[in-house]
Order: structure tokens, then C-alpha cells, then sequence
């Protein structure tokens, strides 16, 4: 049985009803650029809500992006996180940068047909970026933590945020979405990270070997 849209809004029940709008869309823009350049699995098209929107939006269950915040997406591949970060943070900032151009043309398309209009893309080695500096980076699924800290601590704002007055976490550091057994991959990293378990947010079994991390540099 595919998800839905259904997937995400019995979580998260504050969207606007353009929000939900460009929600809905996602479907039928990644069906369509999927089938063009290939950037979710065929067998996980179909779980588009749970397996990658849902997912991405963990990071929104825990922090509180703040309006003009620039966030960086390191390896955006076809959009995630960038895509429903985007669009559940609308006056934040998001800057997708990928190696690979022809996944930064779906995004582009796709925020294009979903009227997104708060995301820019760079093809390029995020090693490779001079002169900018970000308030947050975040990743899913690009390399080991060692390897993300490396390519980024040049371009993300030094010093820990404080909670917004609502309570809410205001992103700073590196924020990633991981999976599996981390215990080698964070020793390696030299890193101590703060860590959530996606499951304590969300029920679906997909979830029950799936984190947030977030680590300052």
C-alpha cells in the first residue's frame, strides 16, 4: 500500500492550506522527474510521503528554522532534505548543492512546479565553496559524519544557538539524517553528536533504525 499525503498531515496538523497544496504536488512532480532522472528508487517511489518527506521532516519535529537563517544541503541529490524543509520553512533560506547537475534539475523543477521560492542550487563540491558562510548545514544519506564535518566547517557559522522563546531548538552545527549501527562512523568522526531516534517521533516501522544527528565543529 503506498502512502500519502495522509503520512505526513497526522503529524504535523499547522500547515497552511497552500503548504498542504505544495505538499500534495510532490507526488506527481517526483513521478514525473523520476521517471526522467532517476533519484528515489523505483520500489520507494511509492512510499515518496513516509520514506523521504516524512523523513525529512524529523529534522522539523526537533528544530525551529528561523526566518532570513541560510541552510545549507550538502549533497542534495534529488531534494531531501531540502525540498519539504523548504516548504515547511518558507521565509528560511535553503541552498542545495550537489556534484551531480542533473539532480539539481529536479530540484529546481520540482520546487518550480510546487512554487517554492526560497531554494537555490549550486552544482558543486561543497569542499568547493569559498566565501559563504551558512547559519546550518544539514545532510541525509551522503557520507560518513567524518567526511560531512570535513566539507562543511568552513562554511557553517561557529557557536550553539539558543532554544526560541516558545522553547523550540533553533538549528546551528551540522544536522544529518542516519541510519543503522553509527557507533564506528561517530567514533571515527571525533565527534560526540546529540542524537534522536526518529521512532519516538514517528510509528511507522521504516523509522525504527533512523536518526537526527546534530554536532557542532
Amino acid at each position: 500500500m503506498s502512502a500519502t499525503i495522509d503520512t505526513i498531515l497526522k503529524y504535523f496538523d499547522d500547515f497552511t492550506p497552500h503548504q498542504v497544496e505544495q505538499f500534495r504536488q510532490l507526488e506527481e512532480l517526483y513521478k514525473e522527474w523520476n521517471s526522467k532522472i532517476n533519484v528515489i528508487s523505483r520500489k520507494d517511489i511509492d512510499s515518496l510521503y513516509e520514506k523521504h518527506v516524512l523523513h525529512c521532516l524529523a529534522i522539523a519535529a526537533i528544530f525551529e528554522f528561523q526566518p532570513g537563517m541560510e541552510v545549507l544541503d550538502i549533497g542534495a541529490g534529488g531534494g531531501f532534505p531540502t525540498i519539504p524543509l523548504a516548504i515547511f520553512f518558507p521565509e528560511t533560506k535553503f541552498h542545495a548543492v550537489d556534484s551531480i547537475n542533473k539532480k539539481l534539475t529536479v530540484i529546481k523543477e520540482v520546487a518550480a512546479g510546487a512554487g517554492i521560492h526560497n531554494i537555490t542550487t549550486q552544482h558543486i563540491r561543497t569542499e568547493e565553496i569559498k566565501n559563504r558562510q551558512f547559519d546550518v548545514a544539514v545532510s541525509r544519506a551522503v557520507a560518513p559524519l567524518g567526511e560531512l564535518i570535513k566539507w562543511s566547517k568552513h562554511l557553517v557559522k561557529k557557536g550553539k544557538r539558543q532554544p526560541t522563546e516558545d522553547g523550540g531548538r533553533v538549528p546551528g552545527g551540522l544536522i544529518c539524517l542516519k541510519g543503522g549501527d553509527l557507533a564506528q562512523e561517530i567514533h571515527e568522526s571525533g565527534k560526540n553528536p546529540k542524537i534522536w531516534e526518529i521512532s519516538s517521533f514517528f510509528e511507522e516501522p521504516f523509522f525504527e533504525t533512523k536518526y537526527v544527528l546534530q554536532t557542532f565543529y
